[in-house]
């Protein structure tokens, strides 16, 4: 596996912070030891974890009023794996990549498939564009576009979600990930009933295109770009379409497209004991969808949906498989730095859910013991469990201090060499 960081300087980074990080691991050992917990297992199953980095999110992103390009930013989807092949050396639990497609286009998919073998990675989901106009492009979805009141529009934005299909069969990836911005920004400006059979309509083409090994996932988004009505616009909508089509179908939560204060976690827990859970796209948000780095600003939030994911685990739930995907924009920041930060951050989450004694939660939710239940939790979710992540990405062959030994290996400087700005900046979400 070609590896873009020169080995031997995670290998010189790693000595020197190995002693400190051994005395950590043993103490938290020892500590977890005395509740009947093995840190070894635990490390085992950290090591295990995986989410998958999407391409469009190791650019610099924007507002509709600025983008402000960084030094070395990805120029097509080649660099945009290998930015993905870094974040995987340090972090090492991140070996997919999410292309989006007709972003991520390209003559020769196999020759893109190989690329990315060779840096030891593989593609997640396959994402659909029909939310902008592309160059060229005959019909616009300028109002809409599974729903559009065209049927031509609609058929042009129905075989975009196919031929995604097809590219995605090249790169080896099992799932097509739907997201549409249509909607209405009026009042009595679409007919909500007729839209959305227009989109089942759509919808079940998508699907009948979908190999037997497929899974459609559907992204649901309260509001943006249509800000009176969205289509697809929560969970319930979202859900009873995926089970109108069928069961390859399944509902995927974005942590960002929520209204404020819904008990994301507990939707989650419905979508699992349905078996219509398709995934998520992890961010953090504090006015609507802000697309900030997970677990930035709302860390229990995260650990309590995790906390439904591992008890889906514990129990042995059919149907239980679900997608982990970041999805974030980076405006003032590395992206490369914030998608190592986040990737950390969903694995964190996902072991100390591993930690809560279930027993002792069952019992007490059991017995209406409100208030040891909830300390339960907090006991789990206050644990430093970094020395289990650092001990993991060691083993794995990543980096102790994934930011660290990344800013010394000086590979942002050197892929602003290879990819020269064209020294303009831009509007609108990219």
């Amino acid at each position: 596996m070609k590896t873009l960081i020169n080995e031997s300087l995670v290998a010189e980074q790693n000595q020197s912070l190995m002693p400190a990080l051994q005395e950590d691991y043993d103490h938290l050992g020892a500590k977890l030891q005395r509740s009947g917990i093995d840190i070894e297992a635990v490390t085992q199953q950290a090591a295990k974890f995986q989410v998958a980095v999407p391409s469009w999110g190791t650019g610099t992103g924007g507002t509709r009023f600025a983008r402000f390009p960084g030094i070395g930013e990805p120029r097509n989807i080649f660099e945009k794996l290998e930015d993905c092949s870094v974040i995987n050396q340090m972090v090492r639990c991140t070996e997919k990549v999410s292309p989006h497609f007709p972003w991520d286009k390209v003559s020769d998919f196999t020759e893109l498939k190989g690329f990315a073998d060779d840096l030891g990675l593989g593609f997640d989901a396959v994402n659909s564009n029909t939310f902008q106009d592309q160059p060229g492009q005959e019909h616009s979805y300028k109002y809409g576009s599974l729903t559009n009141t065209c049927p031509q529009t609609r058929e042009q934005a129905v075989a975009h979600n196919i031929e995604c299909i097809e590219w995605g069969k090249t790169l080896g990836s099992t799932a097509l990930t739907v997201w549409i911005g249509d909607g209405s920004n009026f009042a009595g400006q679409s007919h909500f009933q007729r839209q959305l059979e227009r989109y089942l309509d759509s919808a079940k083409e998508v699907y009948n295109a979908l190999p037997d090994d497929w899974s459609m996932f559907i992204e649901h988004k309260m509001f943006e770009p249509a800000f009176y009505s969205t289509v697809i616009q929560d969970w319930g909508t979202n859900v009873l379409c995926a089970m109108e089509l069928g069961e390859k179908a399944k509902s995927l939560v974005d942590l960002g497209h929520h209204a404020p204060n819904v008990n994301i976690e507990m939707i989650v827990s419905r979508l699992i004991q349905f078996q219509k859970l398709a995934g998520f796209h992890f961010n953090d948000s504090k006015y609507g969808d802000d697309d900030l780095d997970s677990g930035s600003l709302h860390p229990f939030q995260q650990f309590l949906i995790f906390n439904e994911l591992v008890d889906a685990e514990h129990r042995n739930q059919p149907g239980f498989n679900p997608a982990y995907m970041l999805d974030q924009s980076h405006n003032v920041t590395d992206p490369i730095e914030s998608l190592m930060n986040s990737a950390e951050e969903v694995q964190r989450s996902y072991v100390k859910a591993l930690l809560v004694d279930r027993d002792a939660l069952y019992g007490f939710q059991d017995s209406n013991d409100a208030i040891m239940a909830a300390n339960t939790l907090k006991a789990a979710f206050n644990l430093d469990v970094a020395p289990i992540l650092a001990m993991a990405r060691v083993r794995n062959g990543g980096a102790i201090a994934p930011i660290a030994t990344y800013r010394e290996s000086g590979y942002r400087a050197a892929a602003g060499e290879k990819r020269p700005s064209s020294g303009h900046s831009g509007s609108g979400i990219v």
